[in-house]
């Protein structure tokens, strides 16, 4: 574990698996960057540089809780683009991260050689998602012995009548196993702070943010689950056609966390875009 000063004097920390090009990782939540972990095998290709947001894993809580405010996060992985000394670099945002990573293209778009958005979050840019296209993508798994349950809560919850959500943490995989249970386990999200703050007002300009990536010119990898209820592969094509040089991939099979779901297929999609 590492350290470098955020530019408001906070204490943040990342971590590094691997070696090679370096590739710096955006967590989501915001919570612990431990989730990600070495991203199913992606550090055997590239240098992963994965910092801990602030207020989460071994970095500082801020003095001030704007500092939680998603645009304002854009600042600390530039500290740490200048920390690293790199010119520019390849960025990967992951759920939530994805916000981070994108406004940070649009606000330093020479500093980014490829951007790779995993089951990308889309409030930067405004693209919403309805209950109803949630229901439609869950009922692809109807199979599963669990679906009844989740599926109730689902309903319960998009209808506004329900908060039940730890019945519906099955949707966000692939495969619901002990591996899942342990890895859903270890990426909860544990600052509500942190949590609230990153989509406080003032967070996000989804028109100033399109435009800004309408132009940007380095090449992006957008990479959906099927089965993904947050990020849903839709929400991921519309996501797409805001960049000049988008690929869309939709992974089978996969949830919210692909390289949970199938460490091989995911490496070998994401090395193939930053090679």
């Amino acid at each position: 574990m590492s350290t470098f000063c955020a530019s408001d004097g906070t204490q943040l920390a990342y971590r590094t698996y691997g070696a090679g090009d370096p590739l710096v990782c955006i967590p989501g939540g915001p919570a612990d960057s431990r989730y990600l972990g070495e991203l199913g095998g992606l550090s055997a290709h590239r240098r992963l540089i994965v910092p801990d947001l602030r207020g989460t894993g071994r970095s500082a809580v801020p003095e001030d809780t704007a500092g939680y405010r998603c645009d304002r996060l854009v600042d600390d992985i530039e500290a740490l683009r200048a920390h690293l000394g790199l010119a520019r670099t390849d960025l990967l945002g992951h759920s939530a991260g994805a916000n981070i990573a994108v406004q940070y293209a649009a606000r330093h778009p020479s500093r980014v050689g490829r951007l790779a958005l995993i089951t990308p979050g889309a409030r930067a840019v405004g693209i919403d998602i309805g209950g109803e296209e949630r229901r439609a993508l869950a009922r692809l798994r109807s199979g599963e012995p669990w679906f009844p349950a989740a599926f109730a809560a689902l309903e319960a919850i998009t209808r506004g009548t329900g908060t039940d959500w730890a019945a519906v943490d099955p949707f966000f995989y692939g495969r619901w196993d002990e591996a899942a249970r342990a890895h859903h386990a270890a990426s909860r999200p544990d600052n509500p702070d942190a949590v609230a703050g990153f989509g406080a007002e003032g967070a996000f300009d989804p028109p100033a943010t399109r435009a800004a990536l309408a132009a940007f010119g380095a090449p992006v990898l957008l990479l959906a689950g099927e089965f993904d209820l947050n990020s849903p592969p839709r929400s991921a094509a519309d996501f797409a056609a805001l960049f000049p040089d988008a690929t869309l991939v939709v992974q089978e099979g996969a949830g919210h966390y692909p390289w949970v779901d199938d460490a091989d297929r995911f490496t070998e999609l994401v090395s193939a875009f930053l090679a």
